[in-house]
């Protein structure tokens, strides 16, 4: 048996102790995520205590997301640190519809939480973060992250910098500030929900630019800026969601001098560029027309609801504090000190480099699963873009009365016919024992023929 926990120093009932053992020991290494546990019954025997106490610390630590259980196979170290089964919509039972990125044992959430909590308090003490602060920062938070994004973005300056709660704050304040209702905002043919969402409540139109497996294309872009004489450009040029595109460095430079000479602006919602850092933000060619946004939704986690805005200089981040506080007055000051910490400690690229690492290893789980199938995908993306067999409109239905949950292509379509397709969210399963299962019901649905339709 390769381990055998020490609880003789621990406290409490003897179940807990076995459970908190076993957080100890993968947060000290001598557990690692997929390793085997011993059977319930020889874990008893070593340790001297009856069957039932070991089979209730084993539920526990289940239910905590600390191993999981195989049919057949036994127990093993979860792959991911837990993640509580939501209450889900019923039929679903697996949902990978939302875009989230998973949560490694490796990058050791609950205790580098935990740890910066404790460090907050030791400095300045937690109720300091309980009041009213400065809208989009204060100049130290401002300046930690500025420091922080000039890595990706040399020209990054607090003077510039807005913190905002979450990516789609942003992209809300920035439409209402740069555009009127009846104005126009072009976007790739295919584009966040979220700026389809906020555009429609502001009254701007959206107009759709033509795009292929590279990105949207330069060319249309042109045409488009010359027909419609945009407010703004609004992209997702890394990571592209839902098609996994990224730009090429020579459509970037298209991109930048195309608004340039428009006279126009990009907001460039760089939501997914921390996933690869090979690809340099438009904005870094074109600083003085771009509102860059950068978010730790999808890198780390979307409930920290921590999101940096750079622009174009010092009289657009005054307009842009304006419109944050008159809108939700401020991100969560203690998610902010939170993040900072992790930001000034270099916690936060650790973090991002094992959940980089963990959506490199999905995504190879899902390439073999899905061999034979057409599908766009990135090695550090979250998600993948699955083209859906011809004359087959109900694979979604069909695989949500299976219990499993994608975004059908309609959801991402600005204007004309939607593709049939669907984003396929890796990072949603909670461990890569789910995302299996889930990708063994999308295949099935996959390969069911049109004749094997129930008719009523």
């Amino acid at each position: 048996m390769d381990w055998t926990p020490t609880i003789s120093e621990l406290s409490g009932p003897r179940y807990q102790r076995i459970v908190e053992a076993m957080e100890a020991d993968i947060a000290a290494g001598r557990l690692v995520r997929g390793q085997q546990l011993p059977t319930q019954r020889a874990l008893a025997k070593a340790l001297g205590i009856d069957l039932t106490t070991v089979t209730r610390a084993y539920t526990e630590a289940r239910r905590r997301g600390i191993l999981e259980a195989r049919v057949g196979q036994g127990s093993f170290v979860s792959e991911t640190s837990a993640r509580r089964a939501v209450d889900l919509p019923h039929p679903v039972a697996i949902d990978l519809s939302m875009n989230v990125p998973p949560h490694p044992l490796e990058a050791q959430l609950d205790e580098r939480i935990i740890a910066g909590l404790e460090a907050i308090r030791a400095q300045s003490g937690l109720t300091a973060h309980l009041n009213y602060q400065p809208p989009g920062g204060s100049a130290h938070e401002r300046e930690v992250a500025a420091r922080w994004l000039r890595a990706r973005v040399p020209h990054a300056h607090p003077d510039k910098l807005v913190i905002f709660p979450g990516t789609q704050t942003i992209l809300f304040n920035v439409l209402a500030y740069l555009a009127r209702p009846g104005d126009i905002v072009l976007t790739e043919a295919l584009t966040f929900p979220g700026v389809k969402a906020a555009a429609a409540r502001l009254g701007v139109k959206l107009v759709a630019v033509t795009m292929d497996e590279g990105g949207i294309l330069p060319d249309a872009l042109a045409k488009a800026c010359r027909t419609h004489k945009p407010k703004a450009v609004y992209l997702i040029p890394t990571l592209h969601n839902p098609t996994t595109a990224t730009l090429s460095a020579e459509r970037r430079s298209a991109i930048a001098k195309i608004i340039r000479e428009a006279g126009t602006v990009l907001i460039e919602d760089d939501a997914y560029g921390l996933l690869d850092r090979a690809a340099s933000p438009i904005a870094n060619l074109i600083p003085e027309r771009t509102y860059l946004a950068t978010t730790l939704s999808k890198c780390i986690a979307p409930a920290l609801r921590v999101a940096y805005l750079l622009t174009p200089d010092a009289d657009a981040q005054q307009e842009m504090r304006s419109y944050l506080q008159a809108t939700v007055q401020m991100p969560a000051p203690l998610m902010v000190a939170l993040v900072t910490h992790w930001l000034e400690s270099g916690i936060a690229d650790r973090i991002i480099t094992a959940i980089r690492n963990e959506a490199v290893g999905r995504q190879q789980l899902a390439q073999r699963a899905l061999k034979g199938f057409q599908f766009q995908a990135k090695p550090a993306a979250h998600h993948l873009w699955l083209k859906l067999p011809d004359g087959r409109p109900d694979v979604a239905a069909h695989l949500l009365r299976n219990g499993l949950a994608v975004v059908a292509g309609d959801a991402f379509a600005v204007d004309g016919v939607p593709p049939h397709a669907a984003r396929v969210s890796l990072g949603a399963a909670r461990n890569r024992s789910e995302l299996t299962e889930a990708l063994r019901i999308l295949v099935g649905a996959m390969h069911k023929t049109a004749d094997t339709r129930q008719i009523v």
